[in-house]
């Protein structure tokens, strides 16, 4: 009978592999046809390598205050200062490796375009930045996104509007039943808004063109 022999120190170093905590939590959201969405978590000061890159365009919407650096494949580093609800397009890349140098684990909500633009948006005269813009801003456009900062203070109430893309909300604060953080994805409609709470609501919806 043949005895196989386990090395004491490569069986230290297995139990260290499976014990040392990921340098990136994933919390994946939702998937559809148009977008997958999650949410990355980093711990400080530990190098996370994207060994592959990004294949696809992606918009990232910062959870937390924080710094971090990102080091491209040609060995140049940009340094980010980033606060709580900061929207920021990233286009795909090739390999990179980001470390969050600020004290405390930074949380990213990353939503990846699966595809291309299917062509000139549609338009409608009830647009929510046209018909309302107290409460609709436009924070970043370009052909794959339209992203929208949406603001309305306690009791306060809008007109009728139109949405004719599907778009991800996420909540900057609690709203009602909904938790900050909150995400979701939301159809095309036609409806009026209204904050009945006491505290201002904050929002950024994301629309997929």
């Amino acid at each position: 009978m043949r005895i196989t022999r386990c090395c004491p120190f490569l069986f230290a170093i297995g139990l260290w592999a499976q014990n040392t905590p990921s340098p990136v939590a994933i919390e994946s959201k939702f998937d559809t046809p148009q977008v997958r969405v999650y949410v990355a978590t980093l711990r400080p000061n530990v190098p996370v390598p994207s060994r592959t890159g990004h294949a696809t365009n992606r918009l990232l919407i910062y959870l937390d205050n924080g710094t971090m650096t990102v080091r491209d494949e040609a060995d140049q580093v940009q340094k980010i200062e980033f606060h709580r609800g900061q929207v920021r397009w990233r286009p795909a890349s090739g390999a990179y490796v980001a470390v969050d140098t600020s004290d405390h684990p930074i949380r990213i909500l990353e939503i990846d375009l699966k595809g291309k633009p299917a062509g000139p948006a549609p338009v409608t005269k009830l647009d929510p930045t046209v018909v309302d813009p107290k409460h609709y801003k436009v924070e970043f456009e370009n052909e794959q996104v339209r992203v929208l900062r949406i603001h309305f203070d306690a009791h306060d109430k809008g007109p009728l509007h139109e949405h004719i893309l599907n778009r991800v909300v996420w909540l900057l604060n609690d709203q009602g039943p909904d938790k900050a953080d909150l995400v979701r994805m939301s159809g095309a409609g036609t409806h009026t808004e209204e904050n009945a709470g006491d505290q201002p609501a904050d929002r950024i919806a994301v629309e997929i063109k």
